[in-house]
């Protein structure tokens, strides 16, 4: 009978609240402390500490260290769009490679970017370095970015390809940890998580709370449990004949989320991908609320697209807001008249509670860089916390997103067609 006390919403609500905080502190395990290492990145500095070696290739891969001449040339494709805050540091920082053979293609759709500018500075302090600079108007296909690959790749002269975002800072040794992998004839493609970091206020920060305590934490949890289907635009390292045979960017010239794609095409050849243990940073500029919430509603549509069961799934992963439910239910539950509540749901509530509270300080911490920055930022966790919720429920809706002054469809035939068909 006083099972009946507890009515069947308030039940899916526990389970919601159990399922979060099992989820919250998976998050926060899952996630490593930031290192010396990743704080250099933060502050645009080439960081002279080594990345932890992949313990199933280390001892055989013919990049290592012990056998330096047989490391594969690797060409480094970055599409830029305009002058981005930082790009003459981020762009720096693959000029400063250990890596005995390597080539920058730094490609843009126009000959009045104001990012040709930024290249030629860099060309001239490092003329020791292989710097391509690619300008070419040619479209191919409504992903802008993807024409600008297409427009660079003629230009590649090396059998390893690396693609990365124009936002992208790196260490030393960043090279040297995305080949490694490759090694192995298995492996298909090696991408990279990456450290955010806000550049120029409030919301910036706001941004980069996003990847740091939301996003990242997300995929390794997912990495965790054994998924493999992902590839981020931070990095793309893959074979030249790998390319070729899904062929080539212009099988993505239509695909709104082309990093994705890439690697799901890849992998629709029996080749694995490699979550690598290389760390980049990233920069987050958006300087207005509605720019952030354009950027982070555009992510979250474009994971809509490719995976709309993983999207769905995403509920589970806001703290804040089932750290307030489970609250609000424990207390309804506990004060109910003669403790006719269910002594079960009761304790269940209660733990929920304190696990999803404990969780997420947690995973706060363990994102943090600073004992500064972890008290800084607190203060914004539920912010943060509130506003994903809010973007995923908008999300959810909606058949377009705009990228780059773009406007592209979710969803479409054309989305569907940088799936598997046409492999060859």
């Amino acid at each position: 009978m006083a099972a009946h006390v507890v009515t069947a919403c308030q039940w899916i609500l526990l389970a919601g609240c159990v399922g979060a905080s099992i989820y919250g502190l998976a998050a926060a395990l899952a996630m490593p402390f930031f290192s010396a290492r990743h704080e250099s990145l933060h502050h645009g500095r080439v960081s002279s500490v080594p990345p932890p070696p992949d313990t199933a290739l280390a001892s055989a891969s013919p990049y290592s260290r012990q056998q330096p001449f047989t490391q594969p040339g690797v060409s480094v494709l970055k599409p830029l769009c305009g002058a981005e805050p930082r790009l003459y540091e981020n762009l720096r920082t693959f000029c400063e490679q250990r890596h005995r053979r390597f080539q920058l293609v730094l490609g843009v759709s126009s000959p009045h970017d104001p990012a040709i500018a930024v290249v030629r500075r860099l060309q001239a302090a490092y003329p020791e370095c292989d710097i391509e600079l690619a300008i070419d108007t040619r479209v191919h296909g409504r992903n802008l970015k993807v024409s600008n690959l297409i427009n660079m790749a003629s230009r590649v002269r090396h059998d390893v390809i690396v693609i990365a975002d124009s936002d992208i800072a790196v260490d030393a040794d960043y090279l040297d940890g995305v080949a490694a992998p490759l090694a192995d004839a298995d492996v298909g493609v090696v991408t990279c998580l990456y450290v955010a970091r806000g550049v120029g206020g409030f919301w910036p920060r706001v941004g980069a709370l996003f990847i740091n305590e939301w996003f990242a934490p997300s995929v390794r949890v997912a990495h965790a449990i054994g998924s493999r289907r992902f590839g981020f635009g931070a990095t793309l390292a893959l074979r030249r004949a790998t390319l070729e045979r899904i062929g080539g960017f212009s099988a993505l010239k239509n695909c709104l989320a082309d990093d994705y794609w890439l690697a799901e095409r890849v992998r629709a050849l029996g080749l694995r991908t490699v979550l690598s243990r290389v760390m980049v940073a990233t920069d987050v500029i958006e300087p207005t609320f509605g720019a952030l919430w354009q950027r982070e509603t555009r992510w979250l549509r474009t994971i809509r697209s490719v995976n709309p069961a993983g999207f769905a799934s995403l509920l589970i992963t806001f703290p804040t807001p089932w750290l307030v439910t489970s609250a609000a239910l424990s207390v309804s539950l506990a004060s109910r008249a003669g403790g006719h509540a269910p002594f079960a749901a009761v304790i269940a509530s209660q733990a929920a509670t304190a696990v999803c509270f404990g969780a997420r300080l947690l995973l706060h911490l363990r994102a943090a860089r600073r004992e500064r920055t972890f008290w800084r930022d607190l203060p914004l966790v539920p912010l943060r916390d509130t506003l994903i919720a809010l973007q995923w429920l908008f999300s959810a809706f909606g058949s377009h997103v705009v990228w780059r002054g773009a406007r592209m469809p979710v969803g479409t035939a054309g989305e569907r067609a940088g799936q598997l068909d046409s492999l060859t």
